[in-house]
């Protein structure tokens, strides 16, 4: 099972031909107190980069990229009512969606997790 990112502090977990898909540690921190996440629709058919979502917190909304080409297929729910499972769980309980018939060849383009940290270093 291997974890990537955008440099948008998006991450996706492979896991066989599926993804999920949240907002990175980085990016829950620095939004502070996350008060709602508006969650894409299941059954949409979303591509690397588009908006699948956005996270508001008490400092700002912030858009929510896919990082993988995919089909949404579950969305977490226990956002809706509870949006700081984001903040106190950005890359465990917090995920967003989770996508299938994912592109694997669009991971060439993502941050391992090594690289991500090298990233936030230099902000």
């Amino acid at each position: 099972m291997a974890k990537y990112y955008l440099k948008t502090h998006e991450w996706a977990k492979i896991e066989g031909d599926e993804a999920t898909i949240g907002i990175s540690a980085y990016a829950a921190k620095e939004l502070g107190d996350i008060t709602y996440v508006e969650l894409p629709k299941e059954g949409a058919d979303v591509i690397v980069g588009d908006p699948i979502g956005v996270v508001e917190s008490v400092k700002a909304a912030s858009d929510v990229y896919s990082p993988l080409s995919g089909t949404v297929t579950a969305v977490n729910r226990n956002l809706d009512d509870d949006p700081g499972i984001v903040s106190n769980s950005p890359e465990e309980k917090g995920w967003i969606c989770k996508l299938e018939n994912i592109d694997l060849d669009e991971l060439e383009d993502l941050l391992t997790e090594e690289d991500y940290q090298k990233f936030l270093k230099t902000l």
